[in-house]
Parts: C-alpha cells; sequence; structure tokens
C-alpha cells in the first residue's frame, strides 16, 4: 500500500507566495509524486489551470492567480507586460480581460486569457519587479502608451508621475533608449511638461488651450500657496490663482475646496476655478476671464485670439 503523501509546509507557502499557483515541475521538488498530485487534483482540492500549472485554491482564479500561471508557464525570466502590468502597477482600475507574458522563449498554449509575447534583447530593462514578476513600471507605462490612440495617451503618462510611481526623468531616459517608439515626439513633450508641474490631463489642455493659445504669462504650476496647499496653477506676482478640477468635489472634499479658495483670498490673492467641461468646450473664454484677472492684478499684456477665437467669436466672451 503507498504511502499517502501530502504537500510540505514549504511547498505551501511557496503557493501562497504565487497566489495559489504551482508548476508541476515546483510540486514534484518539493517531494508529491506525480499520482499526489493526480490524487489532489482529483479530490477537488487543487485544480489544472493549463498544462503543468496548479491552482491550490477555489475558482475561480483570480487576477494575480492568472498572472502567475502566465509567469510559470513562460519559464525563468517571464514578467507580465501590457495593460495587465499597468494594473498590477495600479495604473488601471480594471484588470484586461487578457494578460501579456513577456519571455524569452517561445511559448504555444491554446488558451485566450494569456498572450504570450517573445521579448527581444534590450527591449526592456532586466529587471523584474514586485509579485508577481512585472516589467518594471517605466517599460509599462511605455509599452502601454504605445498602444493606445494619442488622445488617450496623456492620462496614463501624468498619472504615473502625478502618483509618484515614477519621475518624468526616468520615463524620459525609457524613452530615449527606444528610437521606434508610436508616440515619441508626444511622449518627450508630456515628460517635459510633466517636469514643469504639469500633472493630469486637465492642467495639460489649460497650459495648451489657454495659456499658450491666447498669449497668457506662463503661470507656475504646483505653487504651494498660503496654509501650505498646493495650487494648481498661480500667478503670484498678478495675485491670481487658477484651480483645475476634473469634477467638484461633494461632501468633505467640496468645503476642502472652499476653505483653499477662502484662504487664498485672505492672502490677497483671487482665485478662478474650471473643470473638464469649461476647458474643452470654452476655452477662449477662460482665457479671457484669466487675462482681465492679470490685467487687474498689474498684466500689461493683452489676450492673444487664437484661431477658435477667430473661427468663433462668442467664444471669446466672458460670459
Amino acid at each position: 500500500m503507498h504511502r499517502r503523501v501530502e504537500p510540505s509546509p514549504p511547498l505551501l507557502q511557496l503557493a501562497a507566495l504565487q497566489d495559489g499557483v504551482l508548476s508541476l515541475e515546483q510540486a514534484l521538488g518539493h517531494g508529491l509524486g506525480r499520482n499526489s498530485v493526480q490524487r489532489l487534483v482529483g479530490e477537488g482540492r487543487w485544480h489544472r489551470l493549463a498544462p503543468g500549472v496548479l491552482m491550490t485554491t477555489a475558482p475561480p482564479a483570480g487576477f494575480a492567480t492568472l498572472c502567475w500561471a502566465g509567469v510559470l508557464l513562460s519559464g525563468d525570466g517571464a514578467r507580465i507586460g501590457g495593460a495587465a502590468a499597468a494594473h498590477l502597477h495600479g495604473l488601471l482600475d480594471q484588470p484586461p480581460e487578457q494578460v501579456d507574458v513577456w519571455s524569452q522563449q517561445q511559448v504555444r498554449i491554446a488558451r485566450t486569457v494569456w498572450r504570450f509575447r517573445r521579448d527581444q534583447p534590450g527591449t526592456h530593462g532586466r529587471r523584474a519587479t514586485a509579485a508577481p514578476p512585472r516589467l518594471s513600471i517605466e517599460d509599462t507605462v511605455i509599452d502601454h502608451a504605445n498602444g493606445l490612440s494619442r488622445d488617450d495617451v496623456p492620462a496614463v503618462v501624468l498619472a504615473a508621475v502625478q502618483t509618484r510611481r515614477t519621475t518624468p526623468e526616468r520615463l524620459r531616459r525609457e524613452v530615449q533608449r527606444r528610437p521606434r517608439l508610436r508616440h515619441r515626439r508626444l511622449l518627450l513633450d508630456l515628460l517635459s511638461e510633466a517636469a514643469e508641474g504639469v500633472h493630469s490631463p486637465l492642467e495639460r489642455v489649460y497650459l495648451h488651450e489657454v495659456e499658450r493659445a491666447h498669449g497668457l504669462p506662463r503661470g507656475r504650476r504646483q505653487l504651494r500657496g498660503a496654509g501650505g496647499r498646493h495650487r494648481d496653477v498661480g500667478y503670484p506676482e498678478h495675485g491670481l490663482v487658477v484651480e483645475l478640477d476634473g469634477r467638484f468635489h461633494e461632501g468633505a472634499g467640496r468645503w476642502r475646496d472652499m476653505e483653499r479658495d477662502n484662504v487664498a483670498t485672505l492672502s490677497g490673492e483671487r482665485t478662478l476655478r474650471y473643470g473638464w467641461f469649461d476647458l474643452t468646450t470654452r476655452p477662449c473664454a477662460a482665457a479671457r476671464q484669466v487675462g482681465h484677472m492679470l490685467q487687474l492684478g498689474g498684466w500689461t499684456g493683452l489676450v492673444t485670439p487664437c484661431r477658435r477665437c477667430r473661427r468663433v467669436p462668442l467664444c471669446t466672451s466672458a460670459a
């Protein structure tokens, strides 16, 4: 009669570290025989995710579990990339339906949840970060942005910088290392702007469609104002602050906005506040308002009409 062999504590610990996933090779290397593995699967304690990959937890498989399975299927040096890596790094809220796995070897498995990609030498950095193993944040941002439309690139790049997951300089070095990127010029422009304090798509719209398009002076970004709070755009020499809100806050957030504006007013600054709708549909009106307030603060320049102003004159109204 064969002795009943159970998974050893070190094997179970390894499975826990890999989000409930083991390769058959790992199981055999920790003293389990093939018959024992088959018994565990037959008893419903373990499950086969793919050829040579076992799940030690109850189904369904979670996202991290699927990522680990893809890494184990691909062998040593494999790393998660694409939108899957962006989700693991916290850049995307929702996990993608497909997991990209980069490795040095060719993997062919008839399974749609994974997309195995051959990693050419020098394409990505050698370092695998965190668990499950994934591309670095810089490689992830650049790869993910490369597959997006031009309009969607700023949100991903600026979010990585604004949340301090990386820096403009580290991303710039990665872009400069890759001469054939689809959005290379846009990426370099974005990173130059991010280095100067532009940390969101809305701030970028304000820079291009309000300031630059209308000849306004360049405000100072992420300026620490009265009370120690950072202001999106400040013109301290003219006593003006511009706050850019992707959405108006409710509850405690709304009161923080009001308090911030009140503190600025008490310190002698005037505050203008704009949202996404304002700057994407009526940037010329915003420019007129900002220009008027700057003039009240001593700016001697004039608001320059942009092509949109000349095409739709009414949009320059300060109303």
